[in-house]
This record gives C-alpha cells, structure tokens and sequence, in this order.
C-alpha cells in the first residue's frame, strides 16, 4: 500500500456525537480524547510516520468558557497520565500553536509530554492547540525577518526553507482528513496543506475508528499525485 508520510485530521463533531446521544458536549470531548489514542497508535502501525492533529484553535476561544476550560483540563489529564500507550508504542509527541491564552497548568503539562517523548523515533504524534494556520505563517514570517535582520542572505529562498519557521519543522501533509460532515479547511495547517490530498467524511471523529482511517487511506492509494505534472499511475 502507498502510506501517506504524512496525515492531518481535523477531528470535527465531537459534540454534535454527545448532542445526538442526548449528553454534554463534554462526553463527545472525552470520547473523542479515546478515538485520538487509539487512531494514533494504528496510523503508526498502518506505516504514517506523522500524524497531526487539530485540538483547539485559535478561534475556539470564541466558545462558552465552562466548554474551554473542560478542554483544557482534558489536556493536562491527558498529557500528564493518559498517552502512556503512545510512549511506549515510542511516538514523539509535539504540540503546535501559540502559547498566549493557554492556562499555565497547560503549558506545564505541554513541557511535561514533550520532554517525555522527545527520544522517541517510531513516529510522531502533532498536536495543534491553540493553534491557527494563518497564525502559524504570521509568526514564521515574524521569524524570518527577525533572521534577515541579522544577516540571512534570502536572495535563494524557496518555499521549502519556509518549513524551517513553522512551530515544528514537518514535511508537507500527504493527506488531509475531516470528519463531521463539514467542507473546509478551517485555518489548518494552511501552508502545509499545499498539495493535500483531501477526505472528507460525515463520521463525527468519537466514531471515526480504525475502519474509519483505513477508508481514508485505500482513497489515498487511488489518488493521482501529479504536484503540478500530468503523469499518471499508468504512465499516460
């Protein structure tokens, strides 16, 4: 099978799955929570050396406060004494996003998964919180020009050296998976998303399982990858 290097799922429709069952949203919160460990350990046994995630934007902050902060003290939970399968299966864990808003408890929690996961090879899990695509290219400009001021000669820059000012320097996204049902992109990953390939699926992520991914993947395998060209599988 061809296996995307890289995956992005924006894990859309947790809580209209509790909302349909007649629960909080924050049911739908922690059984997605569930779904991601166990979609993490399985993309990395599929052959996906990086799978990305988004969490929590920018925007969400938009939210009722009680939802927020439900979030947030799923991810101090979380990262502090529930992604202990995902060490041991040896996945490096990395947390992208801007770190203004997030409560300090979170940031100590972020530092703690982090710095536990850092020697870990068989893969990496990239958690966006807080996180916003435009954002994430502001800040990497900001970067850059911090750098051409002191020095760096850009008269040969390409768009690939621009990864090296992303929150974590990735490879471009293979491809790109929604659930939920919506069909946007919603201010993810935008510059790495490039030439994503993209699935969407009506599956709120609580219920987006193995199956689910494999689905994706077997779509992927059938893709035409041309980056620009006009080649084919079949070579016409």
């Amino acid at each position: 099978m061809n296996v995307p290097n890289h995956v992005a799922i924006i894990m859309d429709g947790n809580g209209r799955w509790a909302e349909k069952r007649g629960l909080p949203r924050s049911a739908g919160h922690l059984e997605g929570s569930k779904t991601l460990e166990k979609l993490a350990i399985h993309a990395i046994d599929m052959g996906v050396h990086i799978l990305s995630v988004y969490a929590f934007s920018t925007d969400n902050f938009k939210r009722d406060a009680s939802e927020v902060n439900y979030l947030m003290d799923l991810v101090v939970k979380y990262f502090n004494t529930k992604f202990e399968k995902i060490n041991k299966k040896g996945v490096k864990v990395v947390v992208s996003g801007r770190k203004t808003n997030l409560r300090e408890d979170v940031i100590e929690a972020i530092k703690n998964i982090e710095e536990k996961t850092k020697n870990n090879t068989a893969g990496i899990l990239n958690i966006c919180l807080n996180y916003g695509g435009q954002e994430e290219i502001i800040d990497g400009a900001i970067r850059l020009a911090k750098d051409i001021q002191n020095g760096l000669d850009v008269s040969n820059f390409k768009r690939e050296d621009f990864y090296h000012y992303m929150y974590h320097e990735l490879p471009p996204i293979d491809l790109l998976i929604r659930t939920g049902g919506e069909l946007r992109v919603s201010n993810f990953m935008l510059y790495e998303m490039s030439y994503s390939e993209f699935y969407f699926t009506n599956t709120y992520f609580p219920d987006f399982d193995k199956s689910e991914f494999n689905k994706a993947l077997f779509m992927y395998e059938n893709r035409d990858r041309r980056f620009g060209g006009i080649h084919d599988k079949k070579g016409n």
